[in-house]
């Protein structure tokens, strides 16, 4: 095991208790009042455009947006937001939201009841704070750094597994994968290979909080934004796996590629991740 493998030690939580409690109230609260607005506009036709070849934005993304984007303005006038849908306001505060207001929209805008409300708060550029809620489901999975992770209020922790053989992984592929392949599909094959199972939902917030309660064992993506991780890394990380970069950094903001596993399956997985593309076809 690299020194990068191991288990880092816990970071001290940035915010005062008082502050990150208020912070977790909030955010639960607008992310379901969000998702409920999300249930009542998935019974209506909906308006769908295309902001990429293939990735799609619907009235309901805005919509659920400008509510959230009105709430926390009120709520915490001195935060910054960045959101999914254009909004990238208060760059230099050191407190700031980080919104995807729909993500799945995919899934959303074809019926999968395959989707959620993502939102966090990073303090200097580190998460404290994340919430996903899944309207489909009623499931609230919500984080505060130091707190552990809980979802609909049960503490939760990553699941015991610890081969590769035994584990069930998810993943997804970028937007831009038609031309811009890379290693992904060599990365899934080769996973395939390995694992018990792989499975593809098409929510990289959903797919973290399902590592975090242990119904899938590690999740893997490339090419990814704040906005998808910022929540699901913090509770993976509190409910005890390992987030890192595919080079094993710890998760940043900014760091477009993800590996969250249980913490067992981290140093195999982010092998074989990284590993040299011929290798990745041998069994």
């Amino acid at each position: 095991m690299t020194g990068s493998d191991r288990e880092a030690p816990a970071l001290r939580p940035l915010l005062p208790p008082s502050e990150s409690r208020a912070a977790l109230r909030g955010a639960v609260e607008i992310a379901t009042r969000a998702g409920a607005l999300l249930r009542r506009l998935s019974r209506r036709r909906r308006e769908v455009r295309f902001k990429g070849r293939i990735n799609m934005v619907t009235d309901a993304d805005r919509a659920a947006q400008t509510l959230c984007r009105d709430f926390l303005k009120r709520r915490f006038p001195s935060y910054g937001l960045l959101a999914e849908e254009g909004i990238d306001e208060g760059r230099g505060a050191e407190c700031r939201w980080v919104l995807d207001p729909l993500d799945g929209t995919t899934n959303y805008a074809h019926g999968l009841p395959l989707y959620c409300v993502s939102l966090a708060l990073a303090v200097r550029g580190r998460v404290e704070v994340g919430v996903v809620f899944c309207p489909p489901l009623g499931e609230c999975f919500a984080a505060r750094r130091g707190g552990g992770a809980r979802l609909n209020g049960r503490r939760l922790h990553v699941s015991p597994v610890n081969r590769l053989l035994r584990a069930i992984l998810v993943t997804g592929f970028p937007y831009d994968i038609r031309h811009k392949s890379g290693r992904a599909f060599h990365d899934f094959a080769a996973v395939c290979r390995r694992a018990l199972a792989v499975r593809r939902f098409g929510s990289a917030a959903i797919d973290l909080s399902y590592v975090a309660c242990g119904r899938f064992d590690a999740f893997w993506e490339l090419r990814l934004n704040p906005w998808d991780t910022a929540a699901g890394a913090l509770l993976v990380e509190e409910a005890g796996g390992s987030v890192t970069s595919f080079s094993g950094r710890p998760y940043r903001l900014d760091d477009p590629d993800i590996l969250a596993t249980n913490g067992s399956l981290h140093p195999a997985l982010r092998r074989l991740l990284t590993g040299p593309p011929e290798a990745l076809a041998r069994p």
